[in-house]
């Protein structure tokens, strides 16, 4: 069940500051606002049913999917200037579609030899084994499929899987979906325990968000689990500093501790995360908690994505900068993901000479190699 409504008293609820909420803050939303002990809100089923899913509807300006967990609420309540609100609040401009936007940007069906695999790359397979998110981020790139398909029926999990077995060239399987975290432990790995047990398969990853927007999903259960079945590795996404959050922390500790490596994806998003400052105190305060920066994204195009889109020289400018002002594994290799995979965005260092090259830094400084 995912409710419909906000609590009467949301809008006595004050401004979210600009930087991560604290526990007193989160404290005071569960206390004020969801009225519930701190036993439920610790729950993760707690919180995904009760998923707040009238963002933006309060006047019939738009009806567009919306969801987002009690928890991530509480970061930005309802102060919808706020960077993480601009990313789970939707808006007018999600209607307005650009000539070169479509539903699947990255032509993901055209990859899809059986339903829930895409097999763009030759050594490796993304697997969609649920249509399932405790948040629709606004800038999805599977927006089309996130709370609007129907889940993969034990059959065609079956095949997906067959479809792998006897691929004898895949190395690597990826699982994500919606959010394959939002499953029950014993359905997770019920598909990770068939998949590990193919010799050909030497990783499985998982791509998620929920150690961001549910970290009561990370649960002791959840990683003696997911620990058996290594090596397995999970990427995070994260889009701004007030998500690195005490919860947020203690979820990556336990992954940690626990032998899982963890990586971060983040996609540059305007008015969000497109500027040096913001960027910086992201990789380093991941860096902190024990998360790789690994994929700095450009905006897909996704059909009403255009209002997050961010100029591709800004990026490399972004990147340029954290490359002189942070230590270099914390800062993640700008791309942008196309229908014909990921092209590296790289800043431009180097200029070939007759005799040598041409070595430039962030502050414009030269030296002849």
């Amino acid at each position: 069940m995912i409710s419909e409504t906000l609590p009467s008293s949301i809008e006595e609820a004050p401004e979210e500051p600009q930087e991560p909420p604290s526990i007193k803050r989160t404290e005071w939303v569960r206390k004020n606002i969801f009225k519930v002990s701190k036993r439920k809100w610790n729950d993760w089923h707690w919180q995904l049913s009760h998923c707040i899913t009238n963002l933006g509807n309060a006047n019939n300006e738009i009806q567009l999917p919306s969801s987002v967990t009690p928890y991530y609420y509480s970061h930005f309540c309802n102060n919808k200037n706020n960077p993480i609100a601009l990313t789970v609040i939707p808006s007018n401009k999600e209607l307005d579609i650009m000539p070169d936007e479509k539903s699947d940007p990255l032509d993901e069906e055209k990859y899809s030899p059986v339903e829930g695999i895409i097999h763009k790359y030759p050594d490796r397979v993304l697997f969609l084994i649920t249509n399932m998110c405790s948040v629709f981020c606004r800038y999805c790139c599977r927006s089309r499929c996130v709370g609007r398909k129907k889940d993969l029926t034990e059959k065609q999990i079956e095949e997906a899987i067959n479809y792998i077995r006897v691929n004898k060239v895949i190395r690597d399987v990826l699982l994500s979906g919606g959010d394959c975290l939002t499953m029950e432990t014993k359905q997770l790995e019920s598909i990770i325990k068939r998949i590990r047990a193919i010799k050909h398969v030497e990783i499985i990853r998982i791509g998620t968000k929920v150690p961001v927007v549910l970290p009561q999903r990370i649960t002791k259960e959840l990683v003696n689990m997911l620990k058996k079945y290594a090596p397995l590795y999970i990427n995070i996404n994260f889009i701004h500093p007030q998500e690195i959050t005490k919860e947020t922390e203690k979820a990556c500790a336990l992954l940690v501790e626990n032998g899982i490596p963890l990586g971060s994806q983040t996609v540059l998003l305007k008015d969000v995360n497109d500027n040096v400052e913001t960027m910086k105190k992201l990789m380093t305060g991941l860096v902190k908690i024990r998360v790789r920066p690994y994929y700095l994204y450009s905006m897909d195009k996704i059909a009403g994505g255009n209002h997050f889109a961010v100029p591709i020289r800004i990026g490399k400018s972004i990147i340029q900068s954290l490359q002189w002002a942070i230590t270099g594994f914390a800062v993640p290799k700008f791309v942008i993901d196309s229908p014909i995979g990921k092209i590296p965005a790289d800043p431009d260092y180097i200029t070939e000479l007759d005799d040598g090259l041409l070595l430039n830094n962030h502050h414009g400084g030269t030296t002849i190699y």
